[in-house]
């Protein structure tokens, strides 16, 4: 059977993984392998990203299938004055920002997921504590601005930095920190119950 193509090379010769520069110039020309390579290394990031943003698995696969696209479309046009893995973020962004926008203002508590099944060893009433804990914080959550929501889920769940944060969302640095601070303050305040 033969080896499955290196998802860092392109053509399907294995070598090490071409920089993000060269495949986003290949795909730009059209180059469709160049960009399958681009989506298999950033698919699942911005995908994570996106379920978070949304808590929505398939509103989330919508919304970055619809963000590849649009990078498709627009590769001609980037002029890569920021990486190809921030302009995705940023395009994933902007599309759950507009799918937050657009829901109604009250989060559907039918819509959260449900919490993994605990394990045997967990008693019944920790269980339950914990599943209301998360119901109690997906209702902090929906009560945040999209845009604070949005700033928050990509500096404290995903790690990126205030600068890349500021870039992605496309505001300063200094209005990235104020909206992670108000976040915070209301996430801190609506779960002080759960302390």
């Amino acid at each position: 059977m033969p080896a499955e193509p290196d998802r860092g090379a392109v053509d399907g010769h294995t070598a090490a993984p071409v920089d993000d520069g060269l495949l986003t110039a290949r795909a730009a020309e059209g180059d469709e392998d160049a960009f399958e390579v681009l989506v298999h290394r950033y698919g699942p990031r911005v995908l994570r990203l996106a379920t978070r943003l949304l808590g929505n698995a398939s509103e989330a696969e919508d919304a970055v299938q619809e963000a590849f696209v649009s990078a498709w479309r627009g590769l001609p046009e980037f002029r890569g004055e920021a990486g190809f893995g921030t302009w995705i973020h940023r395009i994933v962004t902007n599309r759950c920002l507009n799918a937050l926008r657009a829901r109604r203002p009250v989060a559907d508590l039918d819509a959260v997921p449900e919490p993994a099944a605990p394990e045997h060893r967990t008693s019944p009433a920790r269980a339950a504590e914990s599943r209301a804990a998360a119901e109690a914080l997906s209702v902090a959550m929906a009560g945040l601005s999209s845009e604070q929501r949005v700033c928050w889920v990509l500096r404290e769940v995903e790690g990126v930095p205030y600068e890349t944060i500021a870039e992605t969302v496309g505001i300063s640095q200094e209005a990235v920190r104020a909206r992670v601070f108000r976040a915070r303050r209301c996430l801190t305040e609506a779960m002080a119950a759960w302390r």
